[in-house]
């Protein structure tokens, strides 16, 4: 009886482990994988049986300090944690930043259990808070721009006016150029402007991909014109609750962006891609409830990439990577899916840059959803005409072109 309960017991301590989203791995003495749960296999791109064959260092890029910790919790006997270990390899891919927990096995002492939390979802939460502050700096910095700044422009540039009136030809050259000075200042608190209006935001159930699909035509009948599209579209994605227009300008924003990007490049292409991705979570101020951010809408393209001491700033006010840039509009994009409830991040995927928004779903299309789970049905959005799509939570894997 009691041998049943200790097996009992033991296959519900491995299907609690397999529970956690966090790889977990019982390394021995020997520094063989002895045990790994189910999120290992995601995480060491591999699967449990030959995780368990192999050796911990066969995962690690040499000199892993995950192996220093390992030694340590063998002398000392006691749990270690360690914070942001760059575990990066061609074996496990680029950027994957780490804590490690680390602590001795109860029953065997030279045995080590490792816990890997991977620095993605709260870091980046934590970034779109710094760049919502960052957006606040600008707000008053805005408000007082448009008062002590715009009205003595409109002086100087009517006083130019008035001297080109009886200038020479040569001269006439000079107020020109107050004049166009004063107007690309005036251009650029406008810009700032923005950023201080916190009227209330009108928001509606909006088709996210009709927006895609009005800033891919606009993009193609213009700016980007050289440039050839690709969409990639679930069609069974939820609307948005948002406001059109400022979503509009985000994503032209970020598809401009990207156009100048693959100025350079040889077979310039610009991917556009959305879908349902369940987990993340983000506790709103004020509200009483964490709120879902499942959409994800991605703009790839397939140049340079954003230079990486660049990235960790690329939404702060007056950053950018443009010669004649004034690091304003990214700041904007981030202010506005702030204001959504969203959150933005930049990262380079080996191709070149890749922005991924995240944002609720409308409210009534999550009482929809419920509904629908009892009685077979849902509302969701119609892809555009011509977009490719995917079956409803598939992982999107680019193939198709719309020039």
């Amino acid at each position: 009886m009691a041998a049943k309960q200790t097996e009992r017991a033991s296959g519900m301590g491995t299907a609690v482990l397999d529970s956690l989203p966090h790889p977990v791995l019982l390394v021995d003495s020997a520094n063989k994988v002895r045990y790994a749960n189910m999120a290992s296999e995601e995480f060491l791109r591999s699967s449990v049986a030959f995780i368990c064959r192999k050796e911990i260092e066969y995962f690690l890029p040499f000199g892993s300090p995950v192996l220093s910790l390992i030694d340590q919790v063998r002398v000392e006997q006691s749990g270690i944690s360690e914070y942001r270990i760059d575990v990066s390899s061609p074996r496990l891919g680029k950027e994957k930043v780490v804590d490690v927990f680390a602590a001795p096995h109860a029953e065997q002492a030279d045995w080590v259990v490792l816990q890997f939390l991977p620095k993605t979802a709260a870091e980046k939460l934590d970034r779109q808070l710094t760049h919502r502050n960052a957006a606040r700096s600008v707000t008053g910095l805005a408000a007082m721009l448009a008062h002590e700044i715009k009205n003595p422009l409109s002086g100087i540039r009517g006083a130019a006016q008035l001297l080109e009136m009886s200038a020479s030809a040569e001269d006439r050259a000079l107020t020109q150029l107050i004049k166009d000075e004063t107007d690309r200042i005036v251009h650029l608190v406008d810009r700032m402007e923005v950023f201080s209006d916190e009227r209330p935001l009108e928001k509606d159930p909006v088709n996210i991909h009709s927006v895609l699909e009005q800033v891919r035509l606009s993009a193609q009948s213009g700016f980007g014109a050289r440039v050839a599209f690709r969409e990639l579209y679930d069609p069974s994605l939820p609307l948005v609750t948002g406001n059109r227009d400022q979503l509009v300008q985000v994503f032209l924003n970020l598809v401009k962006n990207a156009v100048e990007s693959v100025d350079e490049t040889d077979a310039p292409e610009i991917t556009l891609t959305t879908g349902y991705r369940p987990g993340i979570h983000l506790s709103i101020p004020g509200a009483g409830e964490r709120v879902a951010l499942p959409i994800e809408i991605c703009v790839r393209d397939n140049g340079p990439g954003v230079p990486d001491d660049l990235r960790g700033q690329i939404f702060d006010p007056f950053i950018t990577t443009k010669t004649n840039g004034t690091g304003l509009g990214l700041a904007l994009v981030a202010k506005i899916i702030g204001n959504h409830g969203g959150v933005v991040e930049c990262e380079n995927d080996g191709e070149g840059a890749c922005f991924r928004i995240l944002l609720p779903v409308h409210r009534a299309e999550i009482d929809s959803m419920a509904d629908g789970a009892t009685q077979g049905g849902a509302m969701r959005q119609a892809p555009v005409s011509g977009a490719q799509t995917q079956p409803a939570g598939a992982n999107l894997a680019i193939s198709g072109e719309i020039s």
